[in-house]
Order: structure tokens, then C-alpha cells, then sequence
């Protein structure tokens, strides 16, 4: 009976990690087609739930990924199982709302993957195991983040030169208006290709859980009841709308006419759609980042922040580890606690950070009504007062 509740708790934080990771990621698919004009706040991110969820189910291959190519725990049984995924997730939501809070675009895929590492690694030391794949780290997750962006600048930038080249005699009104329209295909391919990738790692946490309860084999197929419910968590993160880093990818960076968004909006999209069919967990904060640099840098006379752009490049490469902490440091508290009340301990440390987050969330509010504000590097996204505070709670 302890065990079920055990892995009924994970399931439960399993699916609030993906409803984090939508409302986190929602910028990338239409923070562009907002911030051009081209779709109503609302409106975007009701379309962008809608395509996750069917996106959900078009691919699997991502799911295998997570579940057999980054953790290695085939030592580890039963509720000590389901404790090192239970504490990855904790540190992956935790990590998702902090930079949510500063209204930065970092990656939820790292999150996830930092918590489940962080958590696997310590649980290996104790116990003598070596409990994570370095090798997959490398391969499937360290080098695409390195070369997701850089791909995506590059097909960006030259599809905003030959985009703005081929159309240099169209009228700019006719032509704005022209592109508005073709965001409305580009920014629904993002979200599809969003859900083949983003709801599929989810699916391989849960998967990892029922294994470790027996429920199923490592051979086997994900339950459909996995994949729902996890389509459906990703997409009403999506339609909440993570108003904070949609402001940030449509406004902070490069203010975007409509070729620059579609643009954007198309290489995201293919390059996605390529990581999802390769099994590829690729992290479409980092793609639809590259991509929106990469209009900037491909339009003439367009300013890029980079600032801003170096600030996020931080939280890119400490999002790993910080959730690797957070997940190892929950694995420390959960296991020295005999059976449920260590799960239970950390189950609370996480509501209670979350809702002193969302908390502080509410002194800085960013919704449909000013996420096309213009934007100031001191205005209702970025506000470092909350900074120290949030860092001493965490810790």
C-alpha cells in the first residue's frame, strides 16, 4: 500500500513538472506571433494547447530516451526507485519556476535531466552504484545544446536575409501583413513539434516509475493512459501561458517584424520535428532562442539585446547542475526519513517553495494585457530584487 502511494505521488509531480514545462516553453512556439501581431495573447496559446496535445502522441522515441539512455538504475528497485525520479522531479519543477519567476527562457529538458542526474548520482555514491550514463549526457544532451542554438541562429539568419531579399519590392505594409498570416502555419508547426518532444519526457519519468512498481516491463510499450494524461498536463501549462517568457522571447530580445517571426517560427519547427524523429531530447527553449537571434542577425538595422541574451546564456549553462543540486539534496532529505515520511518531507518542501514563488510572482505581474508592452530592461519582466531571496530559499 505504501509503495502505490509512493508512485501515485510521482505521477501526480510527474505531471505538474510537465504542466511547468507548458507554460514555460509556450514562449517558444508563440512568443514571435505575439509579438507581431499576428495572433491575440490568447488566442496563441489556446491554438499552441491545442497542437501540444496532438503533438503528444505522434512520437515516443524521446520517452525511450529518457527512460534508458541518461539513468542507469537498474539497481535500484521499488520505492528507492521511485524516490530518485520523484526527487529529479522536484528539482526540475523547482528550477522551471525559479527562471519563470526572472522571466527567463532556460530549458525545461535540462531541468528534468539535471534533477533526475542529481538524484541518481547521489543515490549511486551511497550506495556504491554508478547511477547515471555520462556517455548519454554527452551524446544526447550536452552536444545538441550546444549545437541546437547555433544550428538555429544560422538557418534563421539566412532565411531572414533571403525572406526580406526576395520580398524587397512588396509594399512593407502588403508584406507585414502577408507574413502575419503564414505565422499562423509556422507558429502551429512549433507547438506540434513541441509536443512530440517536451510531453514524450514526461512520459519516460512516469514510465520509469511504474517500472520500478512492477506495473510494467522495460520492453514494454507506454501505456496510453501515460501518454493522455501527460498530453493533457503539457497543454493546459500551455493555455495558462507563461506570460513572463513569452515577453521576454517576443520583446526583450529582438523587437520582430513579421518575416523575422516566421522565419523563426519555420526553422524551430524543422529542426524539432528532426530531434523528435531521432530520439532526440532537444531542448526547443534553446532552438526557438537561437532562432529569434538568428532574425536579428539576419535583418539589417535590427538591434539584438545581448545583454539579455548573455544573462539567459547563464542560466542555460548552470540550469543542469542547479537542478542536479536540488535533486541531489532532495534525494539526501527523502532518504534519511524511513519510507513515506522522507517522500512526504520533500513533497512539502516543494509546495511550499512553489507557492512562495508564485508569490513573489504576483509583485510583478506579466499577463495578456502588457506582454507586448515595449519593453524596459528594468520593467515588469526583469526585476533582480527578487534575486537574493529566492536564491537563500532555495538553498
Amino acid at each position: 500500500m505504501e509503495e502505490l502511494f509512493v508512485l501515485l505521488l510521482v505521477v501526480v509531480t510527474a505531471l505538474a513538472f510537465d504542466f511547468t514545462n507548458g507554460f514555460h516553453d509556450t514562449g517558444n512556439a508563440m512568443a514571435t506571433s505575439i509579438a507581431t501581431g499576428a495572433l491575440r495573447p490568447k488566442a496563441a496559446v489556446a491554438l499552441s494547447a491545442v497542437l501540444n496535445l496532438v503533438g503528444a502522441f505522434l512520437s515516443i522515441e524521446v520517452a525511450k530516451t529518457v527512460g534508458g539512455d541518461v539513468v542507469d538504475l537498474n539497481q535500484a528497485q521499488g520505492e528507492e526507485l521511485m524516490l530518485i525520479v520523484f526527487c529529479g522531479l522536484v528539482g526540475a519543477i523547482i528550477w522551471n519556476l525559479v527562471t519563470w519567476l526572472f522571466g527567463l527562457p532556460s530549458s525545461s529538458s535540462h531541468a528534468l535531466f539535471g534533477g533526475l542526474v542529481g538524484s541518481a548520482f547521489v543515490w549511486g555514491i551511497v550506495n556504491g552504484a554508478n547511477g547515471v550514463v555520462w556517455a548519454g549526457i554527452v551524446g544526447k544532451v550536452l552536444i545538441p545544446a550546444v549545437l541546437s542554438p547555433l544550428i538555429a541562429a544560422l538557418i534563421a539568419g539566412v532565411g531572414t536575409v533571403l525572406v526580406y531579399r526576395i520580398t524587397a519590392r512588396v509594399p512593407a505594409e502588403k508584406s507585414e501583413r502577408g507574413f502575419r498570416w503564414g505565422q499562423l502555419g509556422s507558429a502551429s508547426l512549433v507547438s506540434l513539434a513541441h509536443g512530440t518532444n517536451d510531453a514524450q519526457k514526461t512520459m519516460g519519468v512516469i514510465f520509469l516509475a511504474l517500472i520500478a512498481y512492477g506495473a510494467v516491463n522495460p520492453e514494454d510499450d507506454v501505456p496510453f493512459w501515460v501518454k493522455l494524461t501527460c498530453a493533457l498536463a503539457i497543454a493546459l501549462g500551455t493555455y495558462l501561458g507563461g506570460w513572463r517568457i513569452i515577453r521576454t522571447l517576443g520583446k526583450g530580445l529582438v523587437e520582430l517584424s513579421a518575416p523575422q517571426g516566421m522565419a523563426a517560427e519555420t526553422s524551430s519547427a524543422a529542426i524539432i520535428l528532426t530531434s523528435s524523429h531521432l530520439g532526440l531530447p532537444l531542448s526547443t527553449t534553446h532552438v526557438a532562442t537561437g532562432s529569434i537571434l538568428g532574425t536579428g542577425l539576419g535583418r539589417k538595422g535590427a538591434e539584438v539585446r545581448w545583454k539579455l541574451a548573455g544573462r539567459m546564456g547563464i542560466a542555460w549553462i548552470i540550469t543542469l547542475p542547479a537542478a542536479a543540486a536540488v535533486g541531489g539534496v532532495c534525494w539526501w532529505i527523502g532518504s534519511a526519513f524511513p519510507g513515506l515520511i522522507g517522500v512526504l518531507i520533500v513533497f512539502a518542501l516543494l509546495i511550499g517553495l512553489s507557492g512562495y514563488m508564485y508569490w513573489r510572482s504576483t509583485h510583478n505581474e506579466v499577463s495578456h494585457h502588457n506582454v507586448n508592452d515595449d519593453w524596459k530592461d528594468d520593467g515588469v519582466t526583469v526585476d533582480t530584487s527578487n534575486v537574493t531571496s529566492v536564491v537563500k530559499v532555495v538553498r
